[in-house]
């Protein structure tokens, strides 16, 4: 069976992409990867056929000198393994992990396949432009592309692992409304504090249940604090079977990462999306407004949202259930014609055009 490997790292938005991918090419290719030591914790299988590439962030620092003569010999053991294993095709998750991996396969001259999941295109993506044969991407609008490689887009329905197009909705029209909270896994002030105060204000006149990601030393705090509430409540730090929240939930608050927004989507859950300012190019801002514009969700601007905003909106939401329920057909129609089938036809079609 011939081989790809597939370059990823760092933070699940860049992992999970990777393993969907290799869900949809395992049963043509023999599937290896590379990833940093931050993402390997999101990679539960193949690690027998895994090269930890443990990029240095080239950032301007008195180390920058230590770190190019690392990426140098990265690059060479990424050519060792590549040659070693017989690797026909990369495919990269993008960010700057992937730098030894793309050098390496572009000396071997292998055929280099860039996926870009955001609206603005990453500047490891962009860099390695020239390289690739092919740049997977959810839309041929991206922000900051160069013009001169828009031949080389080509457009597929946001990636989810096969079970989202299975799994059965779960209806229960006595349960309480349920909120599933996203995205404060790294402990930011917004998910830790602020939502759990407007929740509790909320749950005053409204029956709610509460599932919340935060970081595991805030786990006992936030549970306590909903407990004291009388909010019944999940949670949880990482979930394997986050399928399974989002398929809970009637409405979820979350950041604005392309694969958690798809994840949300195609199971038609309409949503709150905070963006995380500090994300590079406001990336993540321009993945909400694609689904804002599309009228399936709400997006509230991190740099000057207040508690008395957020609990306004929430209020609006559960007043009005015609709006959640105009989001909720909104996403229908945009996922209408998004099926397994269809987007495992069609990266194989790119992954295996000559």
């Amino acid at each position: 069976m011939k081989k790809i490997l597939i370059s990823t790292g760092g933070t699940g938005g860049h992992v999970i992409p990777a393993k969907i991918i290799c869900e949809h090419l395992n049963d043509s290719y023999e599937i290896h990867y590379s990833i940093d030591k931050r993402g390997i914790k999101y990679l539960s299988s193949n690690k027998n056929k895994t090269v930890i590439i443990d990029t240095p962030k080239l950032n301007l620092s008195f180390f920058l000198p230590f770190k190019l003569v690392k990426l140098f010999y990265l690059t060479l053991v990424s050519i060792f393994y590549l040659k070693k294993e017989k690797i026909i095709k990369v495919v990269s998750t993008g960010g700057y992990m992937s730098i030894p991996i793309i050098i390496g396969a572009k000396i071997l001259g292998l055929q280099i396949y860039l996926l870009e999941p955001n609206l603005t295109i990453g500047r490891s993506n962009k860099l390695f432009l020239n390289f690739s044969k092919k740049i997977i991407c959810y839309s041929d609008k991206l922000i900051n592309f160069p013009k001169k490689f828009i031949n080389k887009i080509e457009i597929i329905n946001p990636l989810v692992f096969k079970i989202f197009y299975e799994i059965k909705k779960i209806e229960d029209i006595n349960k309480k409304f349920c909120i599933l909270i996203t995205g404060g896994s790294q402990g930011a002030d917004i998910f830790d504090d602020t939502i759990k105060h407007v929740i509790a204000n909320l749950a005053k006149k409204n029956q709610l249940k509460v599932i919340q990601q935060t970081s595991v030393e805030n786990m006992k705090n936030l549970k306590i604090f909903y407990n004291t509430n009388n909010i019944e409540n999940e949670i949880f730090n990482f979930e394997k079977n986050f399928i399974n929240l989002i398929n809970k939930s009637d409405l979820c608050i979350t950041r604005a990462g392309a694969t958690s927004l798809a994840e949300i989507s195609i199971m038609n859950k309409p949503f709150i999306a905070i963006p995380l300012p500090t994300a590079k190019d406001s990336h993540q801002m321009e993945n909400a407004k694609f689904y804002e514009k599309m009228g399936c969700c709400w997006i509230l601007d991190q740099t000057n949202l207040s508690k008395e905003k957020l609990l306004n909106t929430l209020l609006n939401i559960l007043n009005n259930n015609s709006e959640l329920k105009n989001k909720e057909i909104n996403l229908k129609k945009l996922n209408y014609q998004n099926s397994w089938n269809d987007a495992n036809q069609k990266l194989k079609k790119i992954i295996n055009e000559n």
